[in-house]
């Protein structure tokens, strides 16, 4: 009985809403996260005078399902002297950790159905920041698994690598955004939202921050130029070498939801989120301007995903050693010095 009254008493109009909505974001994510691989190709191709993925559909449109039968058509190899276990775990942890951050999202202004407010965020936490920065440490564990259990020395120096670059580009990260918190007095995502209405962004007054906060993404994501745990002249392909079929194509996919993931945290810590000026002056019904506000936020994070794929294709990889100087010896004072500048001009100029 006590199990019955539990079950009765949960709210299943609100679960169900629930349920709905990550249904919703888990297709969405996928869908972009595939075609942002064409469109990466594609941007490729531009920048050097070729045409790009033209041959399945329309402007090679079909590329990215090709792509992912051919994954799942291919023949699995794993190595005899691999631990199974682990070298299987690996990739699946990498992706399941990169789809998680979802989770605490605002994608837009509340709907309106039958009168009652459909939220556009799974989870508003009052702790946002720091579940999201929990969440994406945990995903140097899929590499270091991964490398590790291929039992391949290149796999192991590029999971190596990707883990010692991801600790030490978090850091400097998670520093970078502490005047933004100091700002909006909240660590909300949703907060932190709300305080950039109108012409008030981030970007505008943390600009250091911002420069910091992106390109520690770009290593986060082990995009060029701090791609040095997939460096093909060193490390063969770093530490998914030994990777075939789907359990490499998570790898691989894993990183596009990764910078879809970059890309929407600097959209609503720095660009206003799905704010734009004078937005709220449009007249516009609450559903309408709750579409509009969606689709604010998927303009910006279009704009940054086109961003990251604009630098990789024009910037030429760093040394290893240039890479830790710049997180561990530049980064971080200015980060330091940024806070201390951030608390004296609060601290003289508001009440």
């Amino acid at each position: 009985m006590l199990v019955l009254n539990t079950f009765a008493n949960w709210n299943w109009v609100l679960i169900t809403d629930k349920l709905i909505l990550i249904g919703i974001l888990f297709a969405v994510a996928l869908g972009i996260a595939a075609y942002s691989t064409l469109a990466e190709r594609k941007i490729a191709a531009f920048m050097q005078d070729r045409i790009g993925p033209d041959r399945a559909g329309f402007f090679g449109i079909l590329q990215p399902i090709v792509d992912g039968v051919k994954s799942i058509m291919k023949e699995e190899i794993i190595p005899g002297r691999a631990h199974k276990f682990l070298f299987i775990l690996g990739p699946c942890i990498f992706m399941t950790v990169a789809l998680m951050t979802y989770a605490i999202i605002p994608w837009g202004k509340d709907l309106f159905i039958n009168g009652k407010p459909f939220s556009l965020q799974l989870a508003d936490l009052n702790v946002g920041i720091l579940y999201s920065f929990a969440i994406v440490s945990l995903g140097v564990y899929g590499i270091m698994i991964g490398g590790w259990a291929s039992n391949n020395k290149f796999s192991l120096l590029g999971a190596v690598r990707a883990s010692t670059q991801m600790i030490s580009y978090e850091l400097a990260m998670g520093l970078s955004l502490i005047p933004i918190v100091m700002m909006a007095s909240s660590l909300s995502l949703r907060d932190i939202t709300e305080a950039q209405a109108g012409w008030n962004w981030n970007i505008f007054y943390q600009p250091l921050a911002f420069i910091i906060f992106f390109t520690c993404a770009l290593a986060e994501c082990n995009r060029t130029p701090f791609d040095l745990a997939e460096t093909e002249s060193e490390l063969i392909g770093g530490y998914h070498t030994e990777y075939s079929s789907m359990k490499l194509a998570l790898f691989l996919f894993g990183e596009y939801v990764n910078v879809f993931v970059s890309a929407t945290i600097i959209s609503i810590l720095f660009l206003g989120g799905y704010h734009f000026p004078g937005m709220e002056n449009l007249g516009l019904s609450p559903n309408w301007l709750s579409i509009v506000s969606i689709c604010t936020l998927f303009a910006k994070i279009f704009f940054m995903i086109f961003v990251f794929m604009w630098i990789r294709w024009t910037i030429p990889r760093f040394r290893y050693d240039q890479l830790m100087k710049l997180g561990w010896q530049i980064f971080i004072p200015l980060c330091i010095l940024n806070i201390l500048a951030t608390g004296l001009v609060m601290t003289l100029f508001t009440r």
